[in-house]
């Protein structure tokens, strides 16, 4: 079994890898580092690997998994780790109440009902949730999200939703067609972004593209926050 100290260990050398890469992504792309944010996606590990993540200097997690993101955020906060959450997966209506009074941003914004049922739980918790709004980018039937006309109208009726932000966009890239298909999704949202800050007047600064096997094609194309996960977690044990 591994131990807590070869834990530490692993986790460091891997964020350390992972921010090279970030890095040399960005020199490759004529970008300022500074301009591309890591989230480190705890999905598959425990509380504990997560911790040491976030000792390590990664303080921005994210969660796939509302239940999962609750309990570590409270097992977290009891260790006295300072993080800033971030739901990055398909969040139920039914789950949004308990999620929002402990998340930082909600990632993955996919429909107006959702947006309605943040909008109501934000008004109750007293504050403004920041989301991004999920673009379905590459057309796949399986992936949530909005197509790009629905993002549009979304944005055009944000009056109606006073008690959330939409800081940005977020996007996942098509499971088949490789490298190629995947930086042309990205290219697309980031278009997109593009296309609504003069439509609509919004700023959406971040763009959230990129996971572990294609987030250097994901800066290349303009994302700002990439969601790292089992790049992080090599050599530790998976729940």
């Amino acid at each position: 079994m591994t131990s807590d100290v070869e834990i530490r260990s692993v986790v460091r050398g891997n964020l350390e890898r992972v921010r090279d890469r970030i890095a040399a992504a960005c020199d490759t792309a004529g970008r300022d580092v500074e301009g591309v944010r890591l989230i480190g996606v705890s999905k598959y590990v425990g509380p504990y690997p997560t911790a040491q993540l976030a000792v390590a200097g990664c303080r921005d997690l994210g969660e796939s998994r509302p239940q999962q993101l609750w309990e570590k955020a409270e097992t977290l906060a009891l260790d006295g780790c300072e993080v800033r959450w971030r739901m990055i997966g398909h969040l139920q209506r039914n789950k949004v109440a308990r999620t929002v009074p402990i998340i930082d941003s909600i990632d993955s914004v996919d429909s107006r009902r959702l947006l309605k049922a943040i909008d109501q739980a934000a008004h109750q918790a007293g504050k403004r949730q920041t989301v991004l709004l999920e673009g379905n980018c590459s057309g796949d039937a399986e992936k949530h999200g909005f197509s790009p006309a629905e993002v549009d109208a979304e944005l055009a009726e944000r009056d109606t939703w006073p008690h959330v932000a939409s800081d940005g966009l977020m996007t996942m890239a098509a499971r088949e067609g490789g490298p190629d298909v995947a930086r042309q999704n990205f290219h697309d949202l980031r278009e997109l972004r593009d296309k609504l800050r003069d439509t609509n007047g919004t700023k959406l600064d971040e763009l959230s593209m990129g996971m572990s096997g294609d987030f250097e094609a994901a800066i290349a194309e303009g994302s700002t926050l990439v969601r790292i996960g089992s790049a992080l977690w090599e050599g530790i044990a998976r729940e």
